[in-house]
């Protein structure tokens, strides 16, 4: 059941509120409508119960003899009178034409003004069709019988006689004008559109905050919400805001103390290296000063990841194929094979320098345990991928995820004689996640490692 049901908010909301209203609007209608067909059945009754009371009352004041001529004299397409007849058609059973009956009679009983023995029922019989044709009245013309329903009314009069009136209801059936079907159809569209202003209104402050949060994962410093709308929203909204806010503290203050961790440490690792120059051991001293050039570089890594978080850029429009040539220019100084296919459709909007970081430790990590990088630009509509496949052994599944945490390393390919610090990755996916995007790893079905940066085209 809860599969049939739409998954969002705003569809559930506006299921269940447009269901109560029209099932409402419906009763309400019906309603309507039965209270309306009973008021011109009463209205257009009047005319046939009154022609019956008078045809009753003129047989009353005849003769015997005289009430036959009388009787052919008045009978009618909507009016049959018979003395001493017998019923001629089938009562009807149902509520309605019992009510209608009741009302008749009623109708009948208050015209003639005294306590006659009447009976009225509701029955089909067969009853002359009439065609007029043109616009000008014409005589009856009677073409077949049909079969109608006809209110049978049972009298008798002074001197014991029964007489019969079978009288059709002037009017018929009550069909529903247009201009009512087209009021309805408007009240319905008012209905609806109202529906989905108020559930659009209601939902729309879990949408923004819904952004927001995402939004956080990316930059803890995105703008905060706007504190507007309904005390709930405003609670809401302010509640995010101090959460963020103190989440950037956080982070900033930890992000202090680390860089100036990192950077107190250059001093001590300068004096280090000034007195490793002095011992005369030719194999220590060559120990010492690679121990110390491991520690520089990871103060040195450490540092510039943390002015990356720490010092956001201004985002500007960047030509990523003028990007990644300079990186291959760079890595073609040094002896570092890279190669380069692709192209991009337009710039992409991102942190300059940032970005770069981002792009050359992916092709330094290529380059470093790979031997070599190629890099394969896919532009889309949607997003921007930029694959970097390089020529070694991979990784092991398992650890596919793990290599991007902070100083991580696998021993057995990627080892500290290398000189890696184990954030490179990790500095990498950080960017990319603050662009919206992601890195992903994977071994490459023709050898080699995949490194795919995914970065979402904004409109």
């Amino acid at each position: 059941m809860m599969r049939l049901l739409p998954q969002s908010l705003f569809s559930r909301m506006v299921l269940i509120l447009l269901g109560g209203l029209i099932l409402v609007q419906s009763i309400s209608v019906t309603f309507h409508l039965r209270e309306r067909d009973r008021l011109l059945f009463r209205s257009n009754s009047m005319e046939s119960a009154q022609r019956i009371a008078d045809t009753i009352r003129l047989l009353n004041s005849l003769a015997p003899a005289d009430r036959q001529k009388l009787v052919t004299a008045l009978n009618s397409p909507t009016l049959r009178i018979s003395l001493g007849a017998s019923p001629s058609g089938t009562p009807h059973q149902n509520p309605d034409s019992a009510n209608q009956a009741a009302s008749f009679t009623m109708l009948l009983r208050d015209l003639l003004g005294d306590a006659s023995a009447i009976g009225v029922t509701v029955s089909d019989m067969e009853w002359p069709a009439r065609q007029i044709e043109g616009n000008a009245p014409r005589p009856a013309v009677y073409i077949y019988p049909q079969q109608r329903t006809v209110f049978t009314v049972w009298a008798r009069l002074r001197d014991g006689t029964i007489v019969s009136v079978d009288a059709l209801p002037s009017g018929g059936a009550f069909p529903t004008p247009p201009r009512l079907l087209f009021n309805l159809l408007i009240l319905f569209a008012a209905v609806i559109f109202l529906s989905l202003l108020a559930v659009r209104l209601a939902t729309r402050p879990l949408n923004t905050l819904a952004s927001a949060a995402e939004k956080l994962g990316n930059d803890i410093n995105s703008p905060p919400l706007i504190e507007t709308g309904p005390t709930e929203v405003r609670r809401a909204a302010h509640a995010f805001n101090t959460m963020q806010s103190r989440l950037a503290s956080y982070i900033q203050e930890r992000t202090r103390i680390l860089a100036a961790m990192s950077h107190d440490l250059k001093t001590p690792i300068t004096r280090l290296r000034l007195r490793a120059e002095l011992l005369e051991d030719d194999e220590l001293r060559t120990k010492f000063a690679k121990d110390l050039e491991e520690m520089e570089s990871m103060v040195a890594t450490t540092l510039d990841f943390m002015r990356g978080v720490g010092n956001p850029e201004q985002v500007q429009p960047v030509d990523i194929m003028a990007l990644l040539e300079s990186l291959q220019a760079d890595a073609a100084e040094i002896g570092q094979e890279v190669t380069l296919e692709g192209t991009t459709a337009q710039p992409y909007p991102c942190q300059p320098e940032a970005m770069k970081r981002c792009m050359g430790n992916l092709i330094d990590n290529a380059v470093k345990y790979g031997n070599s990088a190629t890099i394969l630009v896919n532009d889309h509509d949607k997003q921007l991928q930029i694959h970097i496949l390089d020529q070694g052994q991979g990784i092991p599944e398992t650890e596919l995820e793990r290599v991007f945490e902070p100083f991580y390393r696998l021993e057995s390919s990627r080892s500290r004689d290398t000189g890696g610090t184990g954030l490179g990755l990790g500095i990498a996916r950080n960017i990319a996640q603050m662009h919206a995007g992601d890195i992903l790893l994977r071994n490459h079905p023709c050898g080699g490692l995949e490194a795919i940066l995914t970065l979402p085209r904004k409109p």
